[in-house]
């Protein structure tokens, strides 16, 4: 069983995971929002405990960890960084082989992916990636779980990126290419997503059928696309660069011209949180096409699919 294989570990990337327990974990995800919209949520992780350490702020990343473990019947033990020894010095080994005495497992935010990478190595319990500068898989799992809803089947689908290319655009080419999606990320000269991750997704684009494009021209990435995502232009952490970022991405907002580029019944989808008529309008936001807080909604779901089954 594809769940059982999952039980115990870690979930850093996407590809942590094989393309049937990508499948596997939205189609759980989609389950058990059925099963909370009925009332029915069976405590399936009663008497686990899953500690949550955070390095940078969350809105959606803590409210739907720490509702879907209790929905699960689980408790969620929140670890701000600055109230660990983490903050006085101890090393993230040690933390991590301590935590792994007292709880069943980590979900970590935080800027540095090789923090997380070495938390995982040292604790021997599952650590989740809440998100890095490189990566944030289970935004991605909601993502595509949110469009699986919406349109039924995800491969052969086109989605374009417009934006900067962060750690979003780098889980998306991995996401993507599991599902046989194709990705066409459109970013100005020079904010490209990252190289390694970039050849790594056209190697499993080769086997999944999935067709990845990299340009600076917005026709040319929207031009026939089911689905647009966008995301914030300076993310946490560049601040010092936002003035700077908003004159080098204006020509890459999504809005209501770019949405006539794509197909007719594209959907929209944005990670918030959102800088209204900068990289997105309210017009589109707000829109008919947006599958936003149903997207924001699904990362509540995607996670509890995630916690049931590694931890």
């Amino acid at each position: 069983m594809v769940k059982e294989a999952l039980k115990g570990r870690d979930f850093l990337s996407v590809n942590d995971v094989t393309n049937e327990e990508f499948e596997f974990l939205m189609d759980y995800g989609i389950e058990l929002k059925k099963q909370q919209k009925s009332g029915c949520c069976e405590p399936i992780l009663k008497g686990k405990t899953l500690g949550m350490i955070f390095h940078k702020s969350s809105t959606r990343t803590r409210v739907s960890f720490e509702v879907g473990m209790v929905q699960l019947g689980g408790y969620p033990l929140v670890l701000n960084a600055n109230e660990l020894q983490l903050g006085r010095g101890e090393t993230i080994a040690d933390t991590a082989m301590v935590l792994s005495r007292y709880i069943d497992g980590i979900m970590i935010r935080t800027y540095s992916h090789a923090s997380v990478e070495e938390l995982a190595e040292y604790a021997d319990i599952p650590v989740i990636n809440g998100l890095t500068d490189l990566l944030h898989p289970c935004q991605i799992l909601a993502d595509l779980m949110t469009v699986k809803e919406h349109k039924g089947e995800l491969k052969g689908l086109k989605m374009a990126y417009v934006g900067d290319g962060n750690n979003i655009a780098n889980s998306l080419l991995n996401g993507c290419t599991k599902v046989g999606m194709d990705l066409a990320v459109v970013t100005p000269p020079g904010y490209e997503p990252n190289a390694k991750i970039y050849e790594t997704a056209l190697k499993i684009a080769s086997e999944t059928g999935s067709k990845i494009t990299l340009t600076t021209d917005i026709k040319e990435g929207v031009e026939g696309a089911d689905v647009i995502y966008t995301d914030v232009w300076a993310s946490m952490g560049q601040e010092a660069e936002r003035e700077a970022r908003i004159k080098i991405f204006k020509d890459y907002q999504v809005n209501s011209e770019v949405l006539k580029i794509a197909k007719p019944d594209v959907s929209v989808l944005h990670c918030l949180p959102a800088y209204r008529e900068e990289e997105i309008t309210s017009e589109v936001m707000d829109g008919p096409h947006s599958i936003i807080f149903d997207q924001a909604e699904n990362r509540l779901h995607a996670q509890k699919a995630l916690l049931a089954c590694l931890l």
